[in-house]
């Protein structure tokens, strides 16, 4: 587990060292995920190996992080909790933002899907 901890922690930090060298409007993090998936297809392709082997360093530490994933949430909650006023007197910005990005959210992913489908000849129509 400490050597798949170790990976991921790596790629994120390479993903930020990135990021703020070259002054990149995309975050280090996404820099890090795109450097992980990129070092996991090399892997699959060099030994053969499956990329969504659970067993994998990497894969138990993910599951790890995943299953105790909602303890990641408390202190942002703890620090709403301690803006309630704030949160109150900002509610309906706060709800039109939240509804805004997600129906952008959700015409982005449609529209992503669409295009994705046309592409690999799904869609004739």
């Amino acid at each position: 587990m400490l050597i798949g901890l170790f990976s991921l922690l790596a790629c994120q930090l390479a993903g930020e060292v990135i990021a703020h060298a070259l002054h990149l409007p995309i975050p280090g993090p996404v820099l890090g995920i795109v450097i992980l998936f990129c070092g996991l297809a090399l892997r699959h392709r060099l030994t053969g190996s499956d990329p969504t082997d659970a067993r994998s360093a990497i894969g138990s530490t993910s599951d790890t992080l995943l299953r105790n994933l909602g303890l990641l949430f408390v202190p942002a909650g703890a620090g709403i909790i301690q803006s309630i006023g704030l949160v109150a007197s900002n509610g309906i910005a706060i709800g039109v933002a939240l509804a805004g990005s997600t129906l952008l959210t959700l015409i982005a992913t449609v529209a992503t899907f669409r295009l994705v489908r046309r592409l690999s000849g799904g869609d004739r129509a």
